[in-house]
């Protein structure tokens, strides 16, 4: 059986947040790539720390971009204006790696997973989808200019017990000047609130630590793939050994998560589940996977109808999902899975 706590607690980062920045610089790399060469095969990874920002990887494209430029327009964007020291590595992909992916295969060997349930429109844990919610809505009131003092570095945390929620947890970034006793009344008036209506039976932590005006690559290091819980189902489900960002889809650790995803949420959407995990796993440079399970609340297996309706090879996965297009970098943020835009969120009869 799926495992089912009664008391669990996700969380989720702002846009802001150091990693997230790195993930978005790889994910704006890949978009730009693939939208001068749509066959691109791209693994960037980013690090930044304290004034100095390097983007390295593996390349094989056509696309011709200018990786400082890119990276800098992305941190700019995010609302971060402190002078950046870029480094760029960029180096052609392995041939001892293409030679399997020429051919169709898995790009590596690896176990991706993807989940669903049926307790929220999004298919997806309550508590995820409001986490996701508080640090999205962070961003919001600072780009509108609701909450002027906001930074934008932060974080949320959320504790739910059954369906009902046991604590919400925002650490923000914040000019020196407000207070957190403002903070608080403000975060509760424009944030929380209007999410979840009345707070008196739930306990709100607002910048528990007491200030935090540094933040971003001032006050802590940033790494590609580092908030891979973030970006799935909040540990809630196994995660694979690969994070996604920075990934062209022939890297099955992303494709072959999203094609996780999309199968558990039709199995659910279509009601043949009220729950669904969904694994597969491969061997670098094989196109048919190694396995593929697909198990629900009650720990029954779907293996047979996912092996009816959905091909795990790499091609047949990107070519379903469309996934050769620069549709990356809105998934860097937020988690990759609950926004419709997505082509694995879509819902198919089977």
């Amino acid at each position: 059986m799926l495992y089912n706590p009664k008391t669990y607690t996700v969380e989720s980062v702002t846009n802001g947040h150091p990693d997230k920045v790195c993930d978005q610089i790889s994910d704006a790399v890949l978009d730009e790539c693939l939208r001068q060469d749509p066959k691109s095969r791209v693994a960037i990874e980013s690090f930044g720390c304290h004034g100095l920002l390097v983007v390295g990887g593996e390349l094989t494209s056509k696309a011709k971009v200018n990786f400082k430029k890119l990276a800098e327009s992305i941190y700019k964007n995010i609302g971060y204006t402190q002078p950046l020291k870029i480094i760029t590595q960029v180096v052609q992909q392995s041939p001892n790696i293409a030679q399997g992916v020429d051919t169709g295969g898995a790009g590596d060997q690896g176990i991706m997973y993807g989940y669903a349930t049926n307790e929220t429109k999004e298919f997806l844990p309550k508590g995820v989808v409001l986490v996701h919610k508080l640090t999205k809505g962070l961003q919001n009131l600072r780009e509108n200019e609701t909450l002027k003092w906001l930074g934008p570095d932060g974080k949320a945390q959320v504790t739910m017990e059954g369906s009902k929620i046991r604590t919400i947890l925002v650490s923000t970034q914040h000019d020196k000047k407000v207070t957190q006793k403002e903070i608080k009344a403000d975060l509760l008036k424009h944030l929380i609130k209007p999410l979840v209506g009345d707070t008196k039976d739930i306990e709100i932590l607002v910048n528990p630590t007491g200030i935090f005006v540094i933040g971003g690559f001032e006050s802590d290091t940033g790494l590609t793939g580092r908030k891979i819980i973030v970006d799935t189902y909040g540990g809630l489900v196994p995660h694979g050994g690969g994070c996604f960002s920075g990934k062209d889809p022939t890297k099955v650790d992303r494709s072959a998560a999203y094609m996780c995803r999309f199968v558990a949420k039709n199995l659910v959407a279509n009601k043949l589940a009220k729950k669904v995990l969904v694994s597969v796993s491969y061997a670098i440079g094989r196109a048919e996977p190694l396995m593929v399970e697909a198990i629900d609340q009650d720990g029954k297996s779907h293996a047979k109808i996912v092996a009816k309706h959905f091909d795990f090879r790499p091609n047949a996965i990107i070519e379903r999902l469309d996934l050769r297009r620069p549709i990356y970098l809105e998934t860097a943020s937020y988690g990759h899975f609950g926004n419709p835009i997505f082509p694995w969120e879509q819902i198919i009869k089977l």
